[in-house]
């Protein structure tokens, strides 16, 4: 356990994310020696639990114990018994350099004391394209971009690069995007032939709902119905339909929701209409016709790995041969626009497990190729019967991440999109690389939260953009969640339509 003492509620969870990138396994907990008043009414990111200074002495299982004080311009930064501390001004400086020069401090403290570093440096949120993008539209080099990020983050170099160099593609790709007068739209489809072990998206098995999903379809349209009218006057740019896994549909089923979406809406600004086909286990023949009919432009065929032992262990009821044969039928039937998600850090995999997936992936030559690194939610099997997994090895390092980029870069893939999420195997990122003309449009607008994107189906999550960005550049955003309940979203779906009636009130 490691604790960290504030004497004033400010920074908690920028703290405790920089910890748990260090720190993984570790529990992070928060304490106050402030009083109570000071903490009432907060809306903190962390438990927290009111003491008093000499609390301190209490935590002797804990592992590491940090104090922050706040006392006038300074910040004082120590460890149990003072063994090291430092102190920084903050003197002039608006919240957001304060926050980056507390992170930089403590960052070095831990530094020094166990001799690691970290790839991303003190970023531990999401999106780090985001920062490399803002340098660019604000005119910098390439070398005053990567000063900034070295200096103001300590990303390493290879972080860095990567950075600024998907942040160049996706400006050029996003130039064809309206912003003030676009919006993209989620359509989400809930259910999986079975749960893996590492997920915690909102999916349910769909044996247990089949004789349901044209009740959610129901209900789905006329959430599809509402977005339409609403949005008659605008561009729409991107299409996703997403899960769980949307071939869990019927070919009938599919055939319905395309045909809907298709009569709902303008399609001529479009750019790109993709199906997350997904699970091998959910294709047919069937299904790809019917995508393939209604003109859909992108597809996934999903198989994290091409090790049979790995996919047995995390639950995916399909082999390595139904993801090739999936593939296979795909490219027959003309799709062209193929992605491939693949996971790095799966239980028991070696260097060598990866190089053997990549191989087989490369034989297939996808148009896409998504390399995630596994981050285990809390709602996730891996966490809840993690004693069921803890004897098996989960490891990522820079060498996956670099197998993966050569092995993409011989398929002619460039890096176009990046993103990073909690709690992930190694403190690596996801990459999707893609053939020239082939990135995820959707992909790259969901990460840099530039457009609006509309999000329809259970657990779905509506983000509106305001088009008039903040003195830093930054945009307003607003958001609005559907409930994850398949049950409750049919029972419910007047209140979801009425959720984003409030959310895209003039204000």
């Amino acid at each position: 356990m490691i604790v960290v003492v504030f004497n004033k509620p400010d920074f908690e969870y920028d703290v405790h994310s920089l910890l748990k990138e260090f720190f993984p396994q570790e529990d992070v907990q928060m304490y106050y020696s402030c009083s109570p008043d000071e903490v009432e009414g907060k809306n903190l990111a962390c438990t927290h639990h009111e003491m008093t200074d000499d609390g301190v002495k209490e935590f002797a299982d804990a592992s590491q114990v940090f104090k922050i004080d706040y006392v006038g311009d300074e910040i004082d930064i120590k460890t149990a018994g003072e063994s090291i501390c430092t102190k920084i001004s903050v003197t002039g400086t608006d919240r957001k350099e304060t926050k980056n020069r507390l992170k930089l401090a403590l960052y070095s403290m831990i530094e020094k004391e166990t001799g690691r570093s970290l790839p991303w440096g003190t970023l531990s949120g999401i999106r780090p394209t985001k920062i490399a993008m803002k340098c660019i539209e604000d005119g910098m080099s390439d070398k005053e971009a990567y000063d900034y990020l070295k200096e103001t983050y300590l990303a390493s170099n290879e972080k860095i690069d990567l950075s600024i160099g998907i942040a160049k593609r996706e400006k050029a790709l996003l130039d064809k995007v309206d912003y003030d007068n676009g919006y993209s739209l989620y359509i989400g489809i809930p259910f999986c032939p079975s749960t893996c072990a590492y997920c915690s998206f909102t999916s349910y098995p769909l044996g247990v709902w089949k004789n349901r999903v044209d009740d959610y379809l129901d209900a789905l349209e006329k959430e599809i119905d509402y977005t339409a009218q609403k949005f008659y006057h605008r561009k729409l740019n991107s299409i996703y339909i997403g899960g769980g896994t949307p071939t869990t549909l019927s070919p009938a089923q599919l055939d319905r929701l395309i045909r809907k979406i298709k009569c709902s809406f303008d399609l001529k600004d479009c750019l790109e209409f993709t199906v997350e086909a997904g699970r091998p286990d959910s294709i047919t023949r069937e299904k790809l016709l019917a995508l393939k009919k209604n003109g859909i432009s992108r597809i996934s065929v999903n198989p994290q790995t091409m090790k049979q032992q790995t996919l047995d262990i995390i639950g995916r009821h399909h082999t390595v041969d139904d993801t090739i044969q999936s593939f296979k039928l795909a490219r027959e039937l003309g799709f062209d626009n193929i992605n491939m998600d693949l996971i790095m850090g799966l239980p028991e995999e070696t260097i060598d497990d990866v190089r053997h997936t990549m191989e087989l992936v490369k034989e297939l030559a996808p148009d896409n190729v998504t390399i995630h690194s596994l981050a285990v939610k809390r709602a996730a099997r891996l966490t809840i019967f993690k004693d069921r997994y803890s004897d098996m090895q989960m490891v990522n390092t820079q060498e996956h991440m670099d197998l993966c980029a050569a092995y993409c870069k011989q398929m002619g893939l460039e890096p176009y999109y990046l993103y990073r999420q909690k709690g992930m195997a190694g403190n690596m990122e996801n990459v999707g690389y893609a053939a020239n003309g082939k990135a995820g449009v959707y992909n790259i607008l969901i990460m840099e939260e530039k457009q609006t994107i509309v999000a329809c189906g259970a657990g779905a999550s509506t983000k509106r953009v305001w088009p008039v960005p903040n003195p830093d550049g930054t945009h307003r955003i607003d958001r609005c969640e559907n409930v994850k309940d398949v049950g409750q979203y049919i029972a419910r779906i007047d209140e979801m339509i009425e959720r984003k009636i409030k959310l895209f009130e003039e204000k």
